[in-house]
């Protein structure tokens, strides 16, 4: 898991990301770039989303106790393709204790664009739940803001690509910041990735970011071994 903190003071509440990795059987660790496009390319990364969300919804009260943590997942094009994983997700829900106001799913900008018809209406579907949505890695691809209309998310994360340097980068500064205007002018909040240092946090700030995820923020932390691998 990643802390992901407000920057502007409006909201305390824990939020985090959880992030995956895989051990070879040297029990070397196997990152996401490497095993991920295999997973999609046999047609297994929809079983990797579910094994995720079971985990973590099954073991929220173990993993975060009883801090009211919003804790964001991410999901492949596939699964919101995937009619059955709608009916999967409202099953583990409805089943167990957890509010669902405490999930967020997120969805990558390709992913959404790929899959737009299906993404609108597994987002429809899940925030009748009271589950939010972020779209990550917002500027990394074609970008529109036309098609943000339709797609009623609750944050849009701002790519690294284009955070880590708007100290220095007065472009990439003004794309940021209009960004951040047309999200909030949508009612989205916004969160910056890879913030990696003080003068970036205080410049997002100046920008009236909403909120910000990185090293400078807070590491990435191991959750339960021990219980994960028997869940």
């Amino acid at each position: 898991q990643q802390p992901i903190q407000s920057l502007q003071g409006k909201d305390e509440q824990p939020h985090v990301e959880i992030l995956l990795r895989l051990y070879d059987e040297e029990g070397q660790v196997i990152s996401p770039g490497q095993f991920i496009p295999v997973a999609e390319r046999y047609g297994l990364i929809s079983l990797i989303d579910r094994w995720v969300v079971e985990t973590v919804v099954k073991n929220y009260t173990t993993f975060f106790g009883n801090q009211n943590t919003l804790v964001s997942i991410n999901l492949s094009g596939a699964s919101l393709s995937d009619d059955r994983f709608i009916d999967f997700i409202e099953s583990l829900i409805r089943q167990s204790r957890i509010d669902p106001h405490y999930i967020c799913f997120e969805i990558t900008e390709t992913a959404a664009i790929s899959h737009l018809d299906q993404a609108k209406v597994f987002i429809r579907v899940m925030k009748e739940m009271g589950v939010k949505f972020a779209l990550d890695d917002f500027g990394s691809g074609v970008s529109s803001f036309g098609y943000l209309r339709s797609l009623p998310v609750d944050y849009l994360k701002i790519d690294g690509g284009l955070v880590r340097n708007i100290v220095h980068e007065s472009c990439d500064r003004a794309i940021v910041d209009l960004v951040n205007q047309v999200a909030h002018m949508m009612n989205m909040c916004t969160i910056a990735e890879f913030v990696e240092d003080d003068k970036t946090i205080e410049q997002l700030k100046r920008l009236d970011v909403d909120y910000a995820q990185g090293y400078a923020i807070g590491k990435i932390m191991k959750l339960e071994e021990d219980l994960i691998g028997r869940s």
